[in-house]
């Protein structure tokens, strides 16, 4: 018997839920390549430990970019390998509900649920990043009180405001933590000369990234290769430079949560003075960024206690709450 499942297709992280049993897979949005034969070498986590590290004709791509579909095929590819790995076979298809962003295209949509039906579910469903989020985050969506939430992921930034079941303001742009690692890898590479990949970037904004001044701050050493001579070369970043390195996406995050207050009706924004706003999102969870959104927009900031799977778990309660729920889907499956 299929069990149904809800995939939350991250341009980051892929997870996973399967009705009666939580979150099964965790995984960076990640597939390996062989260029010359296009075999799939690795996806996820065994893929994503590839990036910057791979002879020229293995290639570790990520599918989605901007929360957008960049390569059908490998999207397609990437959900069979994910319905196969939690045990669909071609006698169990599944209902599955998928988590997209709001600023998705028609064509988009269209490509997400083709991909999820020829990678063998029986019927493939589309809900908002944002409504999902505010489900699982616990929000009272159905009362005729505001709910704001903020998802940043990793290549999009999206704020709702739900009332009533619905989506009353809505501002998404596409930045994301991906933008942030972006903005230090040009940072270090322009003031120092160095050349650091990826991952680096990733682990530079992790330890010491901040949108706001953050108590206890040290300095980071930093490894990367002199554009000038080719060898390794080591430097100390300060936090305060990161800062100054991530301003414009994360100016551009805050800018966009501005902008959706401002469409909010009168009645509603008066709720979130006193219940302020839900942060969700990998990129959520970036150092100082509730204080800063706090200080920049007036309202209260509250950090979900699971930020990286708030959204999978709203998706997840859609199939465990089936007919309850299904109105929380994009439109109807034509």
């Amino acid at each position: 018997m299929a069990r149904d499942l809800a995939i939350d297709l991250g341009t980051a992280n892929t997870l996973v839920y399967e009705r009666g049993r939580g979150i099964v897979l965790n995984e960076p949005t990640v597939i390996a390549l062989n260029e010359h034969t296009q075999e799939v070498l690795a996806m996820g986590q065994e893929a994503w430990q590839m990036i910057g590290r791979t002879p020229g004709h293995i290639v570790a791509v990520r599918p989605l970019r901007q929360g957008a579909i960049t390569d059908f095929e490998i999207t397609q590819r990437m959900i069979r390998l994910l319905l196969h790995r939690v045990g669909v076979s071609r006698f169990n298809r599944p209902r599955v509900v998928i988590c997209v962003p709001s600023a998705i295209t028609e064509v988009e949509r269209r490509a997400v649920t083709e991909a999820a039906r020829r990678a063998g579910a029986a019927e493939a469903h589309l809900i908002e990043q944002p409504m999902a989020a505010a489900i699982g985050a616990g929000m009272p969506i159905h009362e005729p009180v505001a709910n704001m939430v903020v998802d940043v992921g990793g290549g999009t930034s999206e704020t709702a405001l739900i009332s009533l079941g619905g989506v009353v303001a809505l501002k998404a742009v596409r930045v994301g933590s991906f933008d942030i690692d972006a903005a230090i890898t040009q940072f270090i590479r322009r003031e120092y000369g160095i050349a650091v990949g990826e991952r680096t970037a990733e682990e530079i904004k992790v330890a010491i990234g901040s949108a706001w001044p953050v108590r206890d701050e040290v300095n980071a050493e930093v490894r990367g290769r002199d554009l000038t001579s080719g060898l390794p070369k080591t430097i100390i970043l300060s936090p305060e430079e990161v800062r100054w390195a991530i301003e414009e996406p994360v100016s551009a995050i805050v800018e966009s949560v501005v902008s959706c207050l401002g469409m909010s009706p009168p009645d509603l924004a008066q709720d979130l003075i006193l219940d302020g706003l839900k942060l969700v999102g990998g990129g959520g969870m970036l150092a100082g960024l509730d204080q800063r959104l706090a200080n920049e927009t007036d309202v209260p900031v509250h950090l979900v206690d699971a930020p990286l799977e708030c959204v999978v778990l709203g998706a997840g309660s859609c199939i465990e709450s089936y007919d309850l729920l299904k109105n929380m889907f994009m439109g109807s499956n034509r």
